[in-house]
Parts: structure tokens; sequence; C-alpha cells
């Protein structure tokens, strides 16, 4: 016989939730849970579910009924500390999330309009921007991709039916030559010491912070003044050049070394270190605002720019496989463009622009 459980709890925003958990134990069958919303759809669900049972039709499809959001998000979070360690912190936030939301949810009560309504919840009650927004869903979309093609308990990803909100165009923003120096200096003074190497490191590459808190010791090679990406976004190896003032800092900070890691920057643990506190309060005495890590990127490709690269330098040098994604970078190659043009004129027509 079916047991329905009533659960109630009081929000962020001090409203009243309430969900129906429904668990049927029969004789000859497993265990199996499901959560509602509504008891009317809790108590058809289960005098369906054993009506079936008593004739001997019913199947759990691909353990769906029989597994909840939470545990495949726990299961979930195992694989990319394992396989993403760099990207554990980030993807963990944005996984608690869903599953403080839906963890009660067994994986055949996860609908498309559910998971659309929780998108619109995540909106408006969090005020979060729409691409942050879309980072969760990302996030969520990868683990029910798991489910699907590594761990055989969905036969498919529900959010392939739930539209993504719409993002501004990609933006552009790099620090001014007096932000750089402030930033530079507050990060200087930091009490984590090597902020101000991996600020500068990637300031001066462009790599992704994933890319650079991936890297070992044994991908630096301070000789030559390159270091290898193994694990990049697109999945394809990439050498990065290293500035000298990087490579003289990279000298020094190994010469104190953890035994038990090879990550050039680890953290408390085995993973990479986590410094958003150290990150933010830089930015905060340097008077840098609207300003993120990611930004860096940006500042990088940006000052590359200026100084005359062409959309594919660009892309190689931040390992894009398309130009697309450079092409932002375009307009502040302007002077360098007309150059070219002044140049081509005066040798084919023998005067200037």
């Amino acid at each position: 016989m079916a047991a329905i459980q009533r659960r109630t709890w009081t929000d962020k925003n001090g409203g009243q939730c309430t969900t129906y958990r429904v668990q049927i134990r029969k004789r000859g069958f497993p265990p199996v849970t499901a959560t509602f919303e509504r008891k009317t759809d809790a108590d058809k669900w289960a005098k369906a579910t054993e009506a079936d049972m008593d004739r001997r039709r019913y199947f759990p499809q691909h353990a769906a009924e029989r597994s909840t959001l939470a545990e495949l998000i726990e299961r979930q979070l195992d694989a990319v500390k394992l396989d993403r360690p760099h990207d554990y912190e980030r993807q963990r936030v944005m996984l608690k999330w869903w599953k403080a939301k839906l963890g009660d949810y067994s994986l055949a009560a996860i609908t498309p309009e559910l998971l659309s309504r929780y998108r619109d919840k995540l909106k408006g009650d969090e005020g979060v921007s729409n691409a942050t927004v879309n980072r969760y869903l990302s996030a969520l979309s990868k683990t029910f991709s798991n489910a699907v093609k590594e761990w055989h308990l969905l036969t498919d990803n529900p959010l392939r039916r739930v539209s993504k909100m719409k993002e501004p165009a990609g933006r552009v923003r790099y620090l001014s030559d007096d932000e750089r120096t402030a930033l530079l200096d507050a990060c200087a003074k930091s009490e984590y010491k090597p902020l101000r190497l991996i600020v500068l490191f990637a300031m001066t590459t462009g790599m992704r912070r994933g890319e650079l808190l991936g890297l070992r010791w044994q991908d630096v090679d301070l000789e030559r003044r390159v270091a290898v990406l193994h694990k990049t976004k697109n999945s394809e190896r990439r050498s990065v050049p290293i500035v000298p003032e990087v490579a003289e800092l990279l000298r020094e900070h190994g010469k104190v070394r953890r035994l038990d890691t090879e990550l050039i920057f680890p953290g408390e643990g085995s993973g990479p270190v986590w410094f958003d506190a150290e990150w933010y309060a830089a930015l905060k005495a340097a008077k840098v605002k609207d300003f993120r890590f990611h930004d860096l990127r940006h500042t990088a490709a940006s000052y590359l720019a200026m100084s005359g690269a062409t959309v594919p330098e660009l892309a190689a040098v931040l390992g894009h496989k398309t130009l697309q994604m450079v092409k932002r970078y375009a307009h502040l190659s302007d002077q360098h463009t007309g150059a070219v043009v002044e140049r081509m004129t005066r040798k084919y027509f023998g005067t200037a622009t």
C-alpha cells in the first residue's frame, strides 16, 4: 500500500512550501518513491502505479522512478571532483540550488514544465542575471546528459525542451592602465600571496580560470617559457607562451612546493585553490567595479587586439575553434587595420588614405 508523506518548509522569502512524497513497497517489486506538489497528483500516481503492479505491468523506466534528483546531483558532483576538480566549487554551488529545490523529486517526475517554473523562480526570487540562470541550466543539463549517456537512468534529457534566457551580446570589459596598476598593487598586498601571480598569469595569457588553476608543474617549461594546457574547454591541447615577469614569479613560487600535489596553485585539500574572497577584496581595494575574473581573459584579448593581433591570431592564443567568438575584439584593432590599408594604398596607388 502507498504511503504519502506531507512535507512543509519555509523558503528564503518567508513563503510556505509543501510537497507530497509517495512511497510504495510491494512484494516482488523494488521500493518506488516520487514527489509531487499537489496531493491529488500524488494520489493519482500512487493508484495508477499500484494498479500496474497488480496487473504485472509495472516496469521501472531505467530506474528513473527509483532515483531522486538529489542522488543524481551527488553522483554528478563526484564525477566533477574526479574529472574537473578545478570546476568543482562552481558546479557545487549551482547544483546544490537545484538539489534544495527539487532534490526530493524522482527523476521520472522531473518534467520540462517543472524545470521551466524553477528556471523562472531562479530569475525572479534570486534576482540573478539571465546569463547566470543559463549557467545554472547548463550545469543541470550536463547532469541529465550523464544520466542518459553514462548511467542509463533516463531515456532523455528533460532540459532539451526548456528554453534558455536571452542574454545580451557578449561583453568586452577590460582593465584600463590605471585599473591594471591599482589591481596588481592590491593583489600584491593580499593575504593570499600567489594572487598577484595568478592575476598576472591570466592577464598575459588569456587562460580561462579552470585552465590556469588546473596547471601542474610538469605542464610548465620555464626555460622555454611555455605552458601546455591538456584540459581545455574545447578538449584540444594548446601551448601558451609565458611572459618573462610571470616566468620569474613562477620560479619564486616554485621554491616552496607542496609534496602531496602536482598542482601549481593547490587548495587546502587535493583540489585547486578557491580564492574568491581574496579576489573580491583586491577588487574593492583597487576600486575596480563591474569586473569578473573571466574579464582578465577579455583584458588579455583586448590588449592583443590593440597591439595589432589579427582575428586568427587571437583565436589561436585564446583557444577558440572558430573566429566568431573573437570578432568581438575586432573593433579594438581599428587603428592597426587602418595602418594595413594605408600601407597597401601607398604601395599600389602611391598615395595615402
